[in-house]
């Protein structure tokens, strides 16, 4: 038996680390490409290492480039998106999980059918709407598109996460003479924290890395999002490699402040709203 644990072990170890493997490296060889200059780029010779290690690729995005403004528009529109979000899946998780009426399943499998519906059908139908009420080339326009696509699967999630909140502590907070919106705001929003972050990280990625959207709304290069300024990077005949990979390391490091930040929560509010709902 001792020998079989052992072995179990090993095998996690090596599968896990496998996998670690194919996180880290596509990481590590576009951090090394950002400090390549261009001719080590472009050599057939292998460079596990810059030969030259340079700044120049982070020079140019960020002093001759509109990357900084990037940055600013993909941060209000990702928080801004997930924090509307937010405000939508939290009482609508709610009433789903507490309250029972005529056409409830109705209603979580309309959800679930417009997980299965393709981004590409919903772009012109929006574009059409937002330029006839002229938001097209603003970021509010993004801000709505990416709270259309991210409700339905948020209130699944945040229903998942209400589920596993027994009633009982409502009821005596209820008792002790707490009204039901002080009961939410008091007791079960508190206990919700790991869910809330979780559908809030969840909201935020799903806007920050969208490129779609950007692309077909956004006209003018003062509102232009990360992924839409990366795209520039690759032309007609080559793909400036340098900066555009010196950009995408700049772009990954809000989101995984984030996720370390909050990496606690995100897993503890991952599993709770796995078990039920």
């Amino acid at each position: 038996m001792k020998r079989k644990r052992i072995l179990m072990t090993a095998g996690r170890i090596v599968i896990l680390s496998f996998f670690l493997l194919l996180v880290i490296l596509p990481i590590y060889w576009m951090f090394i490409t950002s400090l390549k200059l261009p001719g080590d780029i472009s050599t057939l010779d292998i460079q596990y290492w810059p030969k030259n290690p340079t700044l120049d690729n982070y020079r140019a995005v960020l002093g001759g480039s509109g990357f900084p403004v990037y940055l600013a528009n993909s941060l209000t529109v990702a928080v801004v998106s997930a924090l509307i979000v937010l405000l939508v899946a939290i009482p609508g998780g709610y009433g789903l999980s507490r309250y029972q009426y005529k056409g409830k399943g109705l209603t979580m499998t309309a959800f679930l059918i417009t997980q299965m519906i393709p981004l590409t059908l919903l772009l012109v139908p929006m574009f059409l709407i937002f330029s006839s009420i002229k938001l097209n080339d603003t970021l509010t326009s993004l801000i709505l598109l990416y709270v259309v696509l991210n409700v339905p699967f948020c209130l699944i999630t945040m229903q998942g996460f209400f589920m596993n909140i027994p009633t009982v502590i409502e009821e005596a907070a209820r008792i002790d003479g707490c009204g039901r919106l002080e009961t939410i705001m008091r007791v079960v929003l508190p206990v919700m924290l790991p869910g809330i972050i979780a559908v809030f990280i969840f909201a935020f990625i799903g806007a920050w890395n969208d490129l779609l959207g950007g692309v077909m709304f956004i006209n003018s290069e003062a509102k232009r999002t990360i992924p839409v300024g990366l795209s520039y990077y690759v032309g007609q005949f080559a793909v400036n490699w340098g900066e555009m990979t010196a950009g995408g390391i700049m772009a990954l490091l809000p989101s995984a402040a984030l996720f370390a930040f909050a990496q606690k929560y995100i897993v503890e509010g991952m599993t709770s709203g796995a078990v039920k709902g």
